[in-house]
């Protein structure tokens, strides 16, 4: 399909969604290996959209509050197929895992059995780390495309991963520095009045608020808004509002809230449904649905456990993904309008220089974790030092990680497949064990 310009192709929906669905099925690993998934259908394979415009609508959604990762996927439906395609492909993005995770909790409540869950986290954990290592790569070469790109991104590396500054500030610096950097050398293009078109997106931003809040209210008034169900309700569509930093970030404010405060889970089911959440395509925050779910199910009058539970579930799920829609269809029209605004564009071309420093922080964290059994950090004044233990190597999960990096680079071997074939591997490993 031609494109002008830069211009990005209106798709027929019905185009679109083997694509999206192929993303979901493919979205293991966290948000890294996501955005890696994203911009690997959609920028390098079916060249749908072009590198710049994908980088603007990323360094947007690391701007908003929630999965990054989802809203990155609906603001792209939205721009290849209008809002019905941001509808399909940001649902679809986490539908794959809610029914996965709800039948994966089911097992854990009445079984306490977590062998598939845990032996699929086994072998898709160091297979992701190779797709990453080889998405970063590509990516890098379009996205840091001259030096200045480059020093932003190890400059947020750094910042990140050695002086552990908040995500936010990182993006904010780049932001100005974007600015200042970047333009002065944009031209002075015409931009079109964004009080002009104003209606449309708040319109359909007030009609998402709404929509996000009516089952909320409809359980409040139903069970009473102190029962554990309206509870989670509330906590979840808060979090999911006031959040920012990225899974990893708001799992930590999550888990506080969730074990200390209102005793939902133990800590240690708190872990296990991290590791559930890991081995589950979709974003790794879907972690709030096993949460909802456990608690639920141990204080479910008047309803029966299962019924709390499920209704937890949807309740949690819908409230903490549904930000996103009413994010971007009442915020992108706005972002896509002021596109070439010299001072927006050289923000976000700052900010998504940054993002992938971000990425690159992520990727090496998950690496060190997956890799080695005991990771130590020292502080040294206001620098961090991460540091594996040597003696503590996986060596099961290394091979896998080696074999994986093969089986992408010089074999040419789909992501699909290798997840499969690797969840598959760990699976026997862990029963055989």
């Amino acid at each position: 399909m031609s494109e002008r310009a830069g211009e990005v192709p209106s798709l027929p929906l019905r185009v679109g969604v083997p694509a999206w669905s192929a993303i979901a099925v493919e979205s293991f690993g966290g948000p890294v290996a996501q955005i890696a998934v994203l911009h690997r259908v959609i920028v390098e394979e079916r060249r749908w959209v072009d590198e710049e415009r994908f980088q603007r609508a990323l360094s947007f959604c690391m701007l908003l509050p929630g999965p990054e990762a989802q809203q990155l996927a609906t603001y792209l439906g939205w721009l290849l197929h209008g809002t019905k395609g941001a509808l399909v492909a940001g649902s679809l993005f986490v539908l794959p895992g809610f029914i996965a995770l709800l039948v994966l909790s089911l097992l854990y409540v009445y079984a306490g059995d977590t062998t598939v869950a845990v032996g699929v986290l086994a072998g898709i954990k160091p297979a992701v780390i190779a797709i990453v290592a080889h998405a970063l790569t590509r990516m890098a070469r379009r996205a840091l495309s001259d030096a200045t790109r480059v020093v932003f991104a190890l400059g947020a590396f750094a910042a990140l991963f050695f002086l552990r500054l908040p995500f936010p500030v990182v993006l904010a610096v780049a932001a100005l520095l974007g600015v200042l950097r970047f333009a002065r050398y944009e031209a002075r293009a015409a931009v079109p009045a964004p009080s002009a078109h104003w209606k449309e997106p708040v319109a359909a931003g007030m009609i998402w608020l709404a929509v996000w809040l009516l089952p909320l209210v409809a359980v409040g008034i139903a069970l009473g808004w102190t029962h554990v169900v309206a509870q989670e309700g509330r906590f979840f569509a808060t979090s999911a509002l006031v959040t920012f930093g990225g899974a990893y970030a708001v799992l930590t404010y999550v888990a506080q809230e969730a074990v200390q405060r209102y005793h939902w889970v133990t800590p240690s089911e708190m872990i296990a449904g991290l590791g559930l959440a890991e081995s589950t395509p979709g974003p790794l925050i879907q972690v709030v649905q096993f949460v909802a779910f456990v608690g639920a199910f141990r204080a479910p009058a008047p309803l029966s456990p299962l019924s709390s539970g499920v209704l937890a579930s949807l309740l949690v799920t819908w409230v903490t993904f549904v930000p996103s829609f009413f994010f971007i269809l009442g915020l992108a029209p706005f972002v896509e309008r002021l596109a070439h605004n010299r001072y927006l564009l050289g923000a976000l071309r700052g900010i998504a220089a940054a993002v992938f420093g971000a990425m690159l922080n992520l990727a090496i964290w998950f690496a060190l974790h997956t890799l080695f059994g005991e990771v130590r950090e020292f502080a040294r004044g206001a620098v961090f030092l991460t540091i594996p233990r040597l003696g503590s190597v996986d060596w099961w999960a290394a091979a896998v990680a080696v074999s994986s990096l093969f089986a992408v680079l010089w074999l040419r071997v789909k992501p699909v497949w290798l997840l499969a074939a690797a969840a598959a591997l760990g699976v026997a490993r862990q029963v055989l064990r």
